[in-house]
């Protein structure tokens, strides 16, 4: 490892391949010991001004070399990822056209890609996406400036600029023209902003190609949209429409104009507050009674360990400390009683579904494993009946499960009811589609011998349900605490767990399933 005024050498000694002998027993790991870190072989609180800035020159001459090396694996995976790995158009489970925007640059290659990058670089479908489309630009159509980044002449950022730039350009671009722009913009590029080096290529592209900007204006109309956007700000979501400019600013100019003569009004909130009211009484018109009315389904999770005031007290139907049930944990007649009670005390008539809503109760187990869900009258009716091998006594009896297995192919109601609470969304790592456009799907299939219960189903959009049915190399698995492994033909395996333990305290979730920490969680 080359400094300036000298180098250092680390050496790292594994042992591979060693069996231990018959009996021995292994010596656990140090869990304070970790990787040999840069900053360890090359202190860098022992540099001066000028050498931590020849150092953080030569780190980033690094970072391009990797990016190279990461731009160039992604081409070779994709080189074998070619498209007559999909299902066929004319056969069952084929994509269909027009559910998802592809990339012109993908076209050729297998649509499930993109979901293999993502889980092997540990980022969304989307970022890899646009990794895949740099790397296919780069390493084919543009080698001198792909060659620039591996040299460390060219930094990551720009060269990912770059491409991007080729990619909302089309498919149409003449090779003979893309090798005269880059020619022209190489030697520019890393003297200049992003935003400057993004302009260059636009103008250089336009100059080569005069009807590119009207071509790329009929594509880009193709991509108008509505969605939705996290915000930065707490409990707030942006509304993204994406429409032609004229008719932004002429949008925008009508929320405006009613915003400020509200203003004028007397109306002393911000105007941005403003402008977000009238956009939204212009969409949803409250004022028109003839629309059915938004409603809402309302869930509320009860941890069982949080429903009973004391749970090593058997009176309430608790058990030993240090010997609390994981898996099976038995819903008592004592639980759904407190949970009625609580529920009672939220507001006067007791906690009810919203207007033309639902109303769905979760009660999840340690480690947020969801043991059952019911509605306001089921917990009602069950607190009422009680177990009816001990009447009027406070049992450990379970009075309320999952739903049973079925011999039919199709799921249950209860069973879809059961599935979708406790996943809420797609459940293959890092997809967050909303549940109710998911399929609730056997993953061992149902063909092969997987059976129609709880613990062999889950949400999938139709993408991945497709993408585990139909791409060959694919592996998925369900653990009986509900996590969902999931392993690429390149080995790959992430792991998207239940989000119910994600709504909860620490102290809520009493004893986690043995071996919890050791799974690798998904990233997102």
């Amino acid at each position: 490892m080359f400094e300036g005024d000298g180098f250092g050498v680390g050496l790292t000694i594994n042992q591979l391949d060693a069996l231990p002998c018959p009996g021995a027993e292994l010596v656990p790991a140090d869990p304070d010991r970790h990787p040999t870190r840069l900053g360890e072989l090359m202190p860098v609180a022992a540099r001066d001004d000028v050498g931590l800035g020849q150092e953080m020159r030569r780190a980033n001459i690094a970072d391009s070399r990797l990016w190279a090396y990461r731009l160039e694996m992604t081409a070779q995976l994709a080189a074998r990822r070619r498209d007559d790995r999909d299902r066929a158009p004319d056969r069952p489970g084929a994509a269909v056209p027009g559910w998802t925007t592809t990339s012109w640059v993908l076209d050729g290659y297998s649509e499930f890609l993109p979901d293999e990058v993502a889980l092997i670089m540990n980022c969304s479908r989307a970022e890899a996406t646009r990794l895949t489309e740099a790397a296919l630009i780069l390493v084919h159509r543009m080698p001198d400036t792909w060659a620039a980044l591996a040299d460390g002449e060219l930094n990551w950022p720009r060269a990912r600029a770059v491409a991007a730039e080729i990619v909302r350009h089309g498919p149409d671009l003449d090779p003979h023209v893309l090798a005269q722009v880059e020619a022209v913009v190489l030697p520019q590029a890393a003297e200049l902003a992003v935003s400057g080096l993004r302009a260059l290529l636009r103008a250089e592209l336009i100059k080569r190609d005069a009807e590119a900007a009207d071509r790329r204006r009929g594509q880009a109309e193709k991509a108008a949209d509505v969605r939705l956007r996290r915000s930065v700000h707490e409990g707030m979501t942006e509304l993204v429409t994406v429409v032609p400019h004229p008719v932004a600013a002429a949008m925008f100019g009508m929320v405006d104009v009613h915003a400020r003569q509200a203003k004028s009004d007397g109306d002393q909130r911000p105007i941005g507050q403003l402008r977000a009211e009238v956009m939204a009484h212009s969409t949803l018109r409250p004022w028109d009674e003839s629309r059915p009315a938004v409603t809402a389904e309302l869930r509320v999770l009860a941890p069982l360990a949080a429903l009973l005031p004391d749970p090593a007290d058997p009176a309430v139907g608790g058990e030993p400390a240090g010997n609390a049930a994981v898996e099976d944990e038995p819903i008592t007649a004592a639980h759904l009683r407190a949970l009625l009670t609580a529920l009672d005390a939220v507001c006067p008539g007791g906690l009810q579904a919203p207007t033309a809503g639902s109303l769905h109760l979760d009660l999840l187990g340690a480690g947020g494993n969801l043991l059952a869900t019911l509605t306001r009258r089921e917990l009602e009716r069950a607190a009422r009946r009680g177990c009816r091998l001990h009447p009027g006594g406070d049992c450990r009896c379970a009075i309320v499960e999952r739903p049973p297995a079925t011999d039919s192919y199709r799921p249950t109601d209860a069973q879809r009811r059961w599935g979708r609470a406790r996943d809420r969304h797609c459940r293959h790592p890092g997809c967050r589609n909303q549940v109710g456009r998911t399929d609730l799907d056997h993953v061992i299939a149902h063909a092969d011998g997987g059976a129609t219960d709880c613990d062999n189903l889950c949400c999938l959009c139709r993408r991945h349900h497709r993408l585990k049915t139909h791409a060959p190399g694919w592996h998925f698995r369900l653990d009986p605490d509900g996590a969902l492994l999931v392993t690429t033909p390149t080995g790959v395996t992430r792991i998207s767990r239940p989000p119910g333990a994600a709504w909860l305290e620490p102290y809520e979730l009493g004893a986690l399933p043995p071996g919890l920490e050791t799974l690798d969680p998904a990233p997102f």
